[in-house]
């Protein structure tokens, strides 16, 4: 949990003398790397290991307890917001949904592995993706590390300025009318922090004109689940809403 580094930390930059209701609290890697090197382990002074609170359960206590959250900015700063920094992934409930693959030969090397990846690629290769979204146009066009363009956004009354900052996308899909990024998990995940989806988001959305759709990917138990979210504005970052969900197995030629 990283608890007691976060608590150097917070010590050290006086993060909770801080007023939330003003805005965020900037922090920034060499403050991090300077109030944690009396600490003995990596996983207690690295700054990548320490700013990655990917669920609300990755927080730190000092995060729980006094309601935050972390959003990088810019390369080597973050913001420590006050709010609700993750959505849920509910449960889906329905009966699973038999989908045969679309392919008409078995595939020997999907099954090396156990990679969110490889279980990615494999419902894509199933035009698994292509079905969910309805959309048998779309190709693969998106994969791996980019930097953000500068773009604003709010975070309740909170306004945060970003520039350069590294997403990764695990896949994006372009179709004629439409752009499809996907978040990919391999374990089960009840929650995750918005900004996976939002940035990517934000970034992609500056590059079409097409509508950008935003998917949660999961894959456990051989079946795989897939969420739809949407952004009701923008320039929100708690404007996330689910639209649908729907769990699947597929059913190899």
């Amino acid at each position: 949990m990283n608890d007691a580094p976060w608590a150097a930390i917070a010590e050290h930059t006086g993060m909770l003398r801080h007023d939330f209701a003003r805005g965020a609290f900037s922090v920034t890697a060499d403050q991090i790397k300077k109030a944690t090197r009396h600490f003995q382990t990596t996983n207690e002074r690295e700054v990548r290991i320490l700013c990655k609170q990917d669920s609300r359960e990755d927080r730190p206590g000092v995060f729980r307890e006094n309601g935050l959250f972390l959003l990088p900015t810019r390369n080597g700063t973050y913001g420590v917001v006050q709010g609700e920094g993750y959505v849920d992934i509910p449960p889906i409930k329905r009966t699973n949904r038999v989908y045969k693959s679309q392919l008409d030969f078995h595939l020997d090397t999907s099954v090396v592995g156990d990679s969110e990846m490889q279980h990615l690629d494999f419902a894509y290769a199933s035009s698994l993706i292509r079905t969910f979204l309805q959309d048998p146009s779309l190709v693969l066009t998106i994969r791996g590390r980019k930097y953000t363009p500068q773009f604003s956004f709010r975070v309740g009354k909170c306004r945060l300025e970003t520039q350069s900052v590294q997403t990764e996308v695990d896949a994006g899909y372009e179709g004629r009318n439409q752009v499809a990024l996907i978040e990919a998990k391999s374990a089960s995940s009840t929650n995750t922090i918005i900004r996976q989806l939002y940035y990517p988001y934000r970034q992609w959305q500056a590059c079409t004109k097409k509508p950008v759709v935003t998917i949660f990917f999961q894959c456990d138990d051989s079946c795989y689940s897939l969420w739809q979210f949407k952004f009701n504005d923008a320039e929100d970052y708690n404007s996330i809403e689910l639209v649908r969900s729907e769990r699947f197995q597929i059913i190899a030629p």
